[in-house]
């Protein structure tokens, strides 16, 4: 079996001879050069399973060879070794494609876990995983591509987009693509935490670190060891926290609360929000320097009306997986139920659509799902209440325009229907004394979504 190459690039010989040494007790083969350009000859020369080179280079950079094999030679992961405390440098390089990096001196465990990592790269599950993400439209398939080349990295990635539609599946899919695929994926959702026990679910803590601390605590960091963790609702982060976790980030290092002990760190990092990172920094909610190491490579999750086209192939999706969990044949839409769910805004986006679905096929015994079934409340029995009553009396069906409802209208449908959805919002509120979780639960619809709802239709204090 031949041995993974690895092309290494520093003018300082005695570094090059730890590098050889090293990765020769991994079984690897190594070739070693001094300058860009005998970096740029040898790759024309054998195009190696791995790059390892310095940042500063006598003629040049690492940052203009990390270019150099995007362009020519994009299939291979190139890391770099950096200064101590050079994070710009590093932050650089990630965002032009680099694997990861490494600081001097080095540190020979991290770079065992570095190499070994970025040797596993290529995935034989590609097309299997993205079939998790479904949809055809082509803000979907631009998202596929970035998903793809953030994969091969370790940079840490930020994935924004409102609630619902769909971050976690990115980040889930990003891991599943990712040489980590075969280690832990764990998400935690940052503002589902009480803001007290946020460092000890996150860095672990030991016994008698706090009241209630009985014994010793690992954290999510070191759950997630080896694998990804995804930070879920990061702007929601206390502040104190956050500067411990950009502690955590810089130093691939975490301290448990009560103890004075560093633990060595090997995790791939995510993010997400649906809030507006840029305007939380502005508001002082938000650190900007975690914002920059957080946020290296951005993804933008579009929201379902950005990509309409799209729900034929999601209501497939979803009513097969709703009828495979309850072992029964998918049920179908009416024409009428597709036509409505085009014309739908979806605040809550693909878990609205989910919930709707499910709501619908757990209430209706048909196995043809009409448009009255997914919309929750009496809207619909309002709407024909309204209809029949404007039918003359003595025949089937009407024959002339819906007056009363016409009237009401006065045309501006989206104003008519935001004035009955405020009416039934507030109503419902002062139900339930103003208890949102009741009220969400009341109207059945996730929490988030009347949090929107709230927002959009100016109810929200």
């Amino acid at each position: 079996m031949t041995q993974p190459s690895v092309l290494l690039v520093d003018d300082e010989p005695d570094i090059l001879k730890l590098l050889e040494i090293t990765l020769g007790r991994m079984e690897l083969s190594t070739r070693s050069v001094s300058s860009l350009a005998e970096a740029k000859s040898a790759l024309k020369q054998q195009v190696p399973d791995l790059c390892l080179t310095d940042m500063r280079l006598p003629d040049g950079n690492g940052l203009t060879l990390i270019e150099h094999m995007q362009n020519n030679h994009p299939e291979v992961p190139i890391a770099m070794i950096t200064a101590h405390g050079s994070v710009e440098s590093a932050i650089e390089a990630l965002k032009l494609g680099a694997f990861d990096f490494v600081t001097k001196p080095l540190a020979l465990e991290k770079l065992r876990e570095l190499v070994a990592h970025a040797l596993k790269t290529h995935h034989p599950l590609a097309d299997e995983a993205e079939a998790t993400l479904v949809g055809s439209a082509a803000a979907i398939e631009d998202l596929r591509i970035q998903i793809r080349k953030v994969a091969r990295s370790q940079a840490p990635v930020h994935i924004h987009g409102e609630s619902g539609t769909g971050k976690e599946v990115v980040a889930r899919l990003i891991h599943r693509l990712s040489p980590r695929h075969d280690q832990p994926f764990v998400a935690v959702n940052c503002g589902a935490i009480p803001p007290e026990l946020v460092e000890s679910e996150l860095f672990g803590h030991k016994k008698g670190a706090f009241t209630g601390a009985t014994s010793d605590k690992s954290g999510l960091f070191l759950a997630a060891s080896g694998g990804t963790l995804l930070l879920d609702e990061i702007a929601d982060l206390p502040l104190p926290v956050q500067v411990k976790l950009l502690r955590v980030i810089q130093e691939k290092s975490v301290r448990p609360v009560g103890s004075e002990i560093e633990v060595p760190i090997d995790v791939r990092l995510l993010s997400a929000t649906h809030k507006n990172l840029a305007l939380e920094i502005q508001k002082n909610n938000f650190r900007d320097d975690l914002y920059y190491r957080v946020n290296v490579i951005g993804l933008h999750v579009p929201a379902l009306r950005e990509r309409l086209q799209d729900i034929p192939l999601l209501v497939s999706h979803l009513l097969a997986k709703m009828a495979d969990e309850q072992g029964i044949a998918p049920k179908t839409l009416t024409a009428a139920a597709q036509s409505w769910l085009m014309t739908h805004e979806f605040p809550g986006n693909i878990r609205e659509l989910e919930n709707m679905l499910a709501r619908a096929s757990a209430m209706t015994e048909s196995s043809v799902i009409d448009a009255g079934d997914l919309v929750p409340g009496d809207f619909f029995d309002n709407i024909t209440r309204q209809l029949d009553d404007s039918t003359p009396q003595g025949q089937d069906s009407p024959s002339a325009a819906p007056v009363d409802l016409l009237t009401a209208v006065a045309g501006d449908l989206e104003g008519y229907m935001a004035a009955r959805e405020r009416e039934i919002l507030n109503d419902a509120l002062v139900a339930h004394r103003w208890n949102r979780t009741a009220t969400a639960k009341a109207l059945g619809i996730s929490f988030r979504s009347l949090r929107y709802r709230l927002k959009k239709l100016g109810l929200e204090d």
